[in-house]
């Protein structure tokens, strides 16, 4: 009986030690991102480039029609993103293909030659880094980035501001790749999965609003 409560207890110690390395382990990613980062002072500058890359852009469909949004005068001038869920709410960078590490230092980029919620031919996609800069402090880090995109879910909202304009968006699609899988969505966001790594993190979204 008590060689069996010894072995019962050894089990649950071991299960708690476990639990609580891996625990430690994930809430320090950011952490281990930073100074990996401080080591390698490059490494946003690769993920940039990374994240800047052309993306397969095949079997893209034209949008449906809509009402577009009357414009409310009381919204800012400046385009923005707001996902209230990940605490997200900054400008959406307009710069050209061959500037994108100009726009990514900043936050969130507007692909090129994509759509806009006035321009409904092509989604509108937008990109961000997940771990940003080491001259981000943790305030600018989570209003601009992309770094919990993971946790938006089915289901959840993105509002744009455009053109004094306010639009709402449903996320109805989650994905993990190389490439955007398809075009059929209003809107896509993305950022990297790891360090250094071409897998792309994929939020799709419809225009609800």
């Amino acid at each position: 009986m008590k060689t069996n409560l010894k072995r019962i207890a050894r089990i649950l110690l071991f299960g708690s030690l476990f639990s609580f390395l891996l625990g430690a382990i994930l809430s320090g990613y950011p952490i281990l991102a930073f100074i990996w980062n401080t080591t390698f002072p490059s490494t946003s500058t690769k993920l940039a480039e990374i994240l800047s890359r052309p993306i397969n852009a095949e079997n893209l469909e034209i949008a449906g029609e809509y009402v577009l949004p009357e414009k409310d005068l009381s919204l800012p001038l400046t385009n923005s993103i707001i996902i209230q869920k990940i605490k997200v709410q900054t400008e959406i960078i307009e710069q050209p293909a061959e500037k994108f590490e100009d726009a990514l230092r900043l936050g969130v980029w507007r692909t090129p030659d994509f759509g806009t919620p006035l321009e409904r031919n092509k989604p509108m996609i937008l990109v961000a880094h997940r771990f940003g800069y080491l001259s981000w402090d943790q305030a600018y880090r989570e209003k601009n980035s992309f770094y919990n995109l993971p946790k938006l879910d089915i289901g959840d909202q993105v509002e744009i501001i455009w053109d004094q304009r306010k639009f709402k968006y449903e996320i109805y699609q989650i994905e993990e790749g190389e490439n955007v899988s398809h075009y059929n969505a209003d809107l896509i966001l993305y950022t990297c999965r790891f360090l250094e790594s071409d897998i792309r993190i994929f939020r799709h979204a419809k225009l609800i609003q």
